[in-house]
């Protein structure tokens, strides 16, 4: 309809819905924030609302509602969608307005904004994360968990883009327009909410200027920034303005950028914390299974997120991983420290993000006395801390800032009894502000007054079921029954009139009630005037409350480390910068925690210059994929700076990780299962180094068989010869066992198994040597296959060794259909170890100078030597 014909309030939607038209407008009207017109289906659509209509002069508005104080729980199920809701609220008293009521925008929430703990996942970072546009090789990341205030600011080649946000795991990512048709098709980018702006919006100009305004400083040079650090900038400057623009009202929580350097942390690939299940089990929806539901034993919550950072984020520097390691040592020999540290920390709500919503002014009065119950929680942790030597717990303890004076501020002003709103009341201690204690006396006074009335006025008319109440909507009333309405005095004045009685009331008894309504609303807000101030002055130490919330959180990880080292038997390994990397009864840290106890086969493993890559064999089931994710769990585990599932192990520091395990089709992607296990391979061939480790699982598979032989004999060559990287190789090729002979850096190892009958026991002990056989008709047995079918497949694998020996007829029912190629009965080896006199005597000829005679006679000798085995 013309704008023109609008009602008020529906001019007034409408003016603010064309600033945010992206986002579904919650309009504050009354209890209700409603929704209109387009909003207002497609919320009926996506909550599940009834959809109704407003009038809206001579029209009908579409309209959908949600009750106010369930706002979070409808909030929390749009976000997840990865829809933008605008929260429209009434910003002026109704009862001093002119007219309409005025309404402003108070905060957007995105998936990557949200401050509501109703909305978050307590034990996992809310990063919202921007990204520039590439300069050359390199895109500038910046990633801002609103809810802490964490600002991290990280430059990456584009090749590593996926990485760093499988690190970050956003929930929202900030892009340019440019960028806003192909978005849906760069696979780094799946997985989140995309928001796009500008691009001159990541311009280094206005990106310098957003800082620069933001931290109230004249140069960025006091953050760590240097000359070339474009990218860090222009990432940072276009997220802060896009938080400004979320959140007009301002965020005084925001931590200075932190600038993580390439080569800080190790580079973890998808495929390599998916292969490993450290933070999400494998399979979708699956539960159970990941290395952080084995390593969380945290106290709080801020202690969960940041073991989640550091399970993603491996350290390569030897020394910050052996100051780790000393202070898990040090907590894991001292169970009365690490108790005693453990009970402080349990006593500590989420100071990160309460401090957060306190930089947000988004902080309850609930929240805030919990805030200072937190904060009582840090001198036992200093005591406690004082009575440790590792140097890592001495810097986390010695100068940890208690907060005594906000404490004492918190818990002087706040009432220990304070709710969750400033309308409920009693949100300032008593004896904090003597004109908020007279008028809590004079409403009390008042209130004591009326509730003696009834036992007055009973007397003075004789009425003895006469009775004095109160409700929201009529306020104080005397109530007399029909039966007793001739009794009713003169000065009685009617007020309501119900079925069965008459509400009244009488001068003294309004003027009693004026007392209480004016006490009352101006207790309401002279307490939430006090408690605003005590708000800001607590917001404006918000930077010393995240600098004490970070060091607690960082000794409860490491607590967290000690405790679960010393419940599984861990051992604190040997890191050290050289080559080796030996294992002596290692275990899978998950498996193991699923298996009965003691049942887990623990497993030796070297990994050395003599024999630096392993060509694992073994049959189905076996256990050789387990063998692979625990060889990366321990070394991942060791460079956290944990202990690890081992009787003893030697570590060397890795620079990357990388696995490949198993193989599924992508077909968003138009990729077969062989071309991901291609593309997989590829990378790690070009990105892995000397000092890398790489565990390979079955390169090959999806083609044909000497197709497949082929690519994975050459892989294992280059990563020998090439890269010398320490890899495992898991496989059923049995040809590539050959290499163990042929080159100097390669070993055989089995997975051992033994025939009992027709079963097969799998012992998942690790052997030297290699497998001479797979035993899949064995595993079809156990899957379930019928018994004809088994049968079957044993005959044909009969023939089909028969065959290849030279033994057999060929494959085909009882013998009757040979195959359409069928292989010599002494062909030459697929990969001989050395080369055959055939083949040399072959590279030996001058095809230029052969006679049509010669060459007949060479191809009879030729022909004799292959058939006597020719070594003559």
């Amino acid at each position: 309809m013309p704008k023109g014909e609008d009602t008020p309030l529906m001019r007034q939607w409408r003016e603010v819905k064309s600033r945010h038209a992206d986002a579904l407008v919650f309009f504050r009207v009354g209890d209700f924030y409603e929704l209109f017109y387009q909003d207002a289906e497609e919320g009926s659509r996506l909550l599940g609302l009834t959809l109704t209509s407003r009038n809206n002069g001579s029209s009908k508005a579409p309209l959908a509602g949600v009750p106010a104080k369930a706002l979070d729980e409808y909030l929390g199920r749009l976000v997840k969608v990865g829809r933008r809701v605008a929260i429209c609220d009434q910003v002026e008293d109704p009862a001093e307005a002119k007219g309409i009521v005025r309404r402003e925008v108070t905060e957007t929430v995105t998936p990557g904004t949200v401050l509501s703990d109703a909305l978050l996942s307590a034990r996992r970072n809310n990063f919202l994360v921007s990204i520039t546009p590439s300069e050359g090789s390199d895109v500038g990341i910046a990633a801002l968990d609103l809810s802490t205030g964490e600002l991290t600011l990280h430059q990456v080649p584009i090749a590593e883009v996926g990485a760093a946000l499988g690190r970050l795991e956003p929930s929202e990512l900030l892009l340019p327009r440019s960028w806003e048709d192909e978005a849906s098709s760069i696979a780094e980018l799946e997985g989140a909410a995309k928001t796009f702006r500008d691009d001159w919006v990541f311009d280094a100009e206005p990106a310098t200027d957003e800082l620069r305004r933001r931290f109230g400083v004249q140069s960025l040079e006091g953050f760590g920034f240097q000359s070339g650090d474009t990218l860090f900038v222009r990432a940072a400057g276009a997220l802060l303005s896009y938080v400004s623009e979320i959140r007009p009202a301002g965020v005084e929580h925001l931590q200075q950028p932190s600038i993580v350097r390439r080569g800080a942390s190790m580079v973890l690939d998808e495929m390599t914390r998916r292969n490993l299940e450290l933070v999400e089990p494998l399979r979708p929806g699956a539960e159970g299974g990941t290395l952080i539901e084995v390593l969380d034993r945290c106290e709080t919550a801020m202690g969960a997120r940041l073991l989640r950072r550091w399970i993603l984020n491996p350290l390569v520097e030897a020394e910050a991983i052996w100051a780790r390691q000393d202070a898990v040592t040090e907590l894991h020999a001292s169970s009365e420290s690490r108790s005693a540290l453990r009970q402080t920390l349990s006593g500590m709500l989420d100071l990160e993000r309460v401090a957060g919503r306190v930089g947000a002014a988004r902080v309850s009065p609930r929240e805030l006395r919990g805030l200072g119950a937190g904060l009582a929680c840090l001198p036992g942790l200093k005591e406690i801390g004082g009575e440790l030597g590792s140097e890592l717990l001495g810097s986390l303890t010695g100068d940890l800032d208690t907060l005594d004076d906000v404490r004492d501020l918190i818990e002087t002003a706040i009432d220990a009894d304070a709710g969750a709103t400033l309308q409920d009341g009693g949100v300032i201690r008593k004896g904090y502000h003597a004109e908020l204690d007279e008028l809590r006396q004079i409403r009390d006074g008042a209130q004591d007054t009326i509730a003696s009335l009834q036992a007055r006025e009973r007397e003075r008319t004789g009425i003895g079921s006469l009775k004095v109440g109160f409700n929201k909507v009529f306020g104080y009333y005397i109530e007399v029954t029909k039966a007793n309405l001739d009794r009713v005095p003169d000065d009685f004045v009617r007020k309501q009139t119900l079925t069965n009685a008459e509400r009244y009331f009488t001068p003294e008894l309004k003027e009693w009630e004026e007392k209480v309504f004016g006490a009352e609303d101006r207790i309401l807000s002279l307490e939430a005037e006090l408690f605003g101030d005590v708000r800001r002055a607590v917001a404006s130490e918000v930077g010393r409350i995240q600098d004490s919330a970070r060091r607690a959180a960082e000794l409860d990880v490491l607590a967290s480390l000690a405790q679960v080292a010393e419940r599984q038997r861990y051992v604190r390994p040997e890191v050290h910068t050289g080559f080796e990397s030996r294992v002596r009864a290692g275990r899978h840290p998950v498996v193991e925690t699923m298996m009965p106890t003691e049942s887990f086969i623990p497993n030796d493993l070297e990994l050395d210059e003599d024999g630096r890559i392993v060509v694992l064999t073994g049959p189905n089931m076996a256990g050789k994929s387990t063998v692979l994710r625990q060889v990366g769990l321990i070394h991942l585990l060791a460079q956290m700076g944990a202990f690890v599932p081992a009787d003893e192990a030697k570590l060397a520091v890795c620079d990357r990780i990388f696995t490949r395990v198993g193989a599924s089709d992508n077909l968003a992607r138009g990729q077969s299962t062989f071309m991901v296990e291609m593309n997989e391979t590829a990378a790690i061939v070009h990105g892995a180094t000397r000092n890398s480790l790489v565990l390979l699982d079955e390169i090959g598979r999806g083609t044909s068989t000497y197709d497949g032989v082929s690519i994975a004999w050459a892989v294992t060559e280059h990563v020998h010869e090439r890269i010398g990287a320490k890899t495992i190789f898991a496989t059923h090729y049995h040809e590539l066992t050959q290499l163990g002979d042929l080159l100097p850096g390669v070993k055989n190892l089995n997975v051992a198994v033994r025939e009992v009958g027709d079963d097969v026991v799998f012992l998942r002990r690790l052997e030297e040597g290699g497998a001479d056989r797979s035993y899949g008709i064995q595993v079809a047995r156990l899957a379930g296959f019928p018994s004809e079918i088994l049968e079957r497949a044993r005959e044909l694998l009969a023939e089909l060794e028969g065959t290849h020996s030279g033994g057999g007829e060929g494959l085909g029912r009882h013998g009757s259909h040979r195959p359409r190629s069928e292989a010599p009965p002494d062909q030459l080896s697929f990969f001989a170890a050395s080369d055959h006199p055939v083949v040399k005597r072959l590279r030996e000829i001058d095809p230029d100078r052969l006679t049509p005679l010669d060459a007949l006679n060479l191809l009879v000798e030729l022909r004799d030597q292959t058939r006597g085995g020719g070594e003559d």
